[in-house]
């Protein structure tokens, strides 16, 4: 009762039950905060994110990824300079052909051209042309459209077909004939897509010429053939009268008919065989 009736020994008291209610009271926040901060881990290790990792491993994966970037800048150049070989040997193969190539689009406008067929076709510069503008009015003799080289070629660029020939007269600009042979094919991607149409042109001119002078020399061999025939034919008859003639004056006759004869047959043949070494010479030429 004295100790009760103290007031040192109360306020104590009050102290220590207060202590022992803010210690219970500490001990139930600490466990709160400790099961709060164990969920936020384990919601972290469940999610992780950059920020969780530790500086080392992010510091890694931005090299990694800078070392593919650069790995895929390299390989893209790589890629580019391979294209460009590639169109470089395109462009030198198609400038050092003696036939013409002709690239047109699927709207059958002049893309691009090589010197062979702008020298051909007697253009500076076709490009951006259409093809009535391109072969103008150059005829189809043989393999297209009659009349229309130009028809040809669109027919032949809209069916998509496999190579089509024709065989063409066509005038230059400058009013050269010539005689070409036009081969067109459907350019396609890999994936089958179309991307337009090639014509080779081939100028004919010189061989369509030589056919002529060929035929022509056949048709004057046959002409030959039948002349010399005849001028041997007549020859041996007076022969053959010179030897049954009995009277002189007939015998000189038919023996200066021979003579005749074949002096006009060696004229016939020597103009033939220099008519003939002419067109060698041409040829040659």
């Amino acid at each position: 009762m004295n100790v009760l009736a103290n007031p040192t020994a109360l306020t104590l008291l009050a102290a220590f039950v207060v202590f022992i209610l803010a210690f219970a009271s500490a001990v139930t926040l600490i466990r709160r905060m400790r099961r709060r901060v164990t969920a936020d881990a384990l919601m972290r290790d469940v999610a992780p994110s950059l920020d969780s990792l530790p500086f080392h491993t992010y510091n890694a994966v931005i090299q990694q990824l800078k070392q593919q970037k650069h790995e895929l800048l390299a390989l893209q150049q790589t890629e580019r300079r391979r294209a460009k070989t590639s169109e470089n040997i395109s462009a030198a193969v198609l400038s050092n052909l003696s036939s013409g190539v002709v690239f047109l689009t699927t709207s059958g406008l002049v893309r691009r051209t090589n010197a062979a067929a702008r020298k051909i076709l007697g253009y500076a510069s076709p490009s951006g042309m259409s093809a009535a503008e391109l072969f103008r009015e150059a005829t189809a003799i043989s393999g297209g459209t009659p009349g229309s080289l130009s028809a040809f070629v669109q027919t032949a660029l809209r069916n998509q077909a496999g190579p089509q020939k024709a065989t063409a007269q066509y005038t230059t600009p400058s009013g050269e004939h010539k005689i070409l042979d036009v081969t067109v094919t459907c350019v396609r991607a890999h994936s089958s897509e179309v991307l337009g149409a090639a014509c080779l042109i081939n100028d004919e001119t010189q061989v369509a010429k030589l056919q002529n002078q060929q035929q022509a020399q056949g048709e004057l061999s046959s002409e030959m053939a039948l002349a010399v025939r005849t001028s041997l034919a007549t020859i041996s008859g007076y022969a053959r009268h010179l030897a049954g003639a009995k009277d002189p004056e007939t015998a000189r006759q038919f023996a200066a008919d021979i003579v005749s004869e074949a002096a006009e047959l060696e004229h016939m043949i020597g103009g033939f065989l220099a008519g003939s070494n002419a067109s060698a010479r041409t040829a040659g030429a």
